[in-house]
This record gives structure tokens, C-alpha cells and sequence, in this order.
């Protein structure tokens, strides 16, 4: 699907989720959780880690303390998968369709980002790919105080972009992101393997 098959005219403004939506960074963040999680000796589900991307890193450690029924300390964990990724030096390529839709609806829409990750690291993934400069808007995990499914991440971009909720449409890579737009009012887009998929789809 390319940008001039989609019509998202009956929006004024677009959100994109960043990691798996914008920019093709899951597979190396699944490699830095699966790095981070050997360290702790959590185990590692591949499958039930991608389904959490856009969840802020602590709130992942949190979930994974339940899920395995441990008690790391959330901020020692988020440091080491920090410093795992920055070792990998990886800069991750964009998303072809959704670049593409990015680009197409920016000159006439208001585009922002909701994105889980900590605002430096998407400032420097943005500005990488020279996204930074045309955004009205960015929400990361930095700036709410609940992460995805919680629909504050994308509440607050439509506030800051002066949109309202139901005037904005969402592109997100997972269910958590999914229920998170839905709670905010919004319709969605699910970005599936650098594909967008319709609603219903």
C-alpha cells in the first residue's frame, strides 16, 4: 500500500509510533533485550518481547518481574539494555510504506510521533533520518508518566499538535500500541512486517 492508496483526508493529523512503525529498529532491540535478559538470567520469549514494543523499558521489566516471578530492579535493567544497544552502533533503516505516507501527508497534515522509547534515543534516530525538524510534535516514554496500552502517549501529541483525538489517526506495529489508540478515540493502522494493513484487515 503507498501513500496516494491510502486516503486519510478525513484526519488533520497523523501519529506514528517510532520503533517496528517509522523506523525498522525491532529486530535490533530484540537482540539487545535478548542480550539484557541473558545478563539477569530472565528468560527470553521472542514473541511476547516484540508484542511489548512501545512499552516503556522499566514498565517491560516490571511485566517480565511478573511474568517469571523475579524482582530486578527496573532501572538497573533499562541501564544494561541502554548500554547493550549502544554498543551495537546500529542505526536502523526506515520503513519504506510508512516513510512514504510520512512524506506524502506532511505538507498538508500535522504530523507527530508516540513512541516508547526515551527521548534521546528517538531525538537521535530522528534527526539521523532528518524526521526531527518536520514533526509538530513527540511524546516518548520521557514525557508521560503511563506508558502504552495507556492512551496518555497519544492524548498528549493530540494536545500539543491542538487536534482533537477523533481528528487523528494512528500507525502502530502492535496490539499494546493498537489498544492504546483505541483508548485515546482514535482510529488506527497496524504496520505489520513494513506493511500497512487496513483496519479489519
Amino acid at each position: 500500500m503507498t501513500a496516494n492508496r491510502i486516503d486519510l483526508s478525513a484526519y488533520k493529523a497523523i501519529i506514528f509510533d517510532m520503533d517496528g512503525t517509522l523506523i525498522d529498529s525491532m529486530g535490533a532491540h530484540m537482540e539487545a533485550w535478548k542480550q539484557t535478559c541473558d545478563s539477569f538470567g530472565i528468560p527470553f520469549d521472542r514473541q511476547y518481547m516484540h508484542g511489548l514494543g512501545g512499552v516503556p523499558t522499566k514498565k517491560t521489566v516490571e511485566m517480565l518481574n511478573e511474568k517469571y516471578a523475579m524482582n530486578h530492579e527496573p532501572a538497573d535493567v533499562a541501564m544494561r539494555k541502554r548500554e547493550v544497544w549502544e554498543t551495537m552502533d546500529f542505526i536502523p533503516a526506515l520503513i519504506a510504506e510508512t516513510a512514504d505516507i510520512f512524506h506524502h501527508y506532511r505538507p498538508s497534515m500535522k504530523v507527530a510521533i508516540g513512541t516508547g522509547s526515551e527521548r534521546p534515543h528517538a531525538e537521535h534516530l530522528l534527526n539521523h533520518h532528518d524526521l526531527m525538524s518536520k514533526l509538530d510534535a513527540m511524546v516518548t516514554a520521557s514525557d508521560v508518566t503511563h506508558g502504552k496500552p495507556h492512551p496518555e502517549t497519544f492524548l498528549t501529541a493530540a494536545k500539543l499538535m491542538n487536534v482533537a483525538p477523533e481528528d487523528c489517526v494512528v500507525f502502530e506495529d502492535t496490539e499494546i500500541g493498537r489498544q492504546a489508540a483505541e483508548r485515546a478515540g482514535m482510529d488506527c493502522y497496524l504496520v505489520i512486517d513494513g506493511k500497512v494493513k487496513r483496519q479489519g484487515d
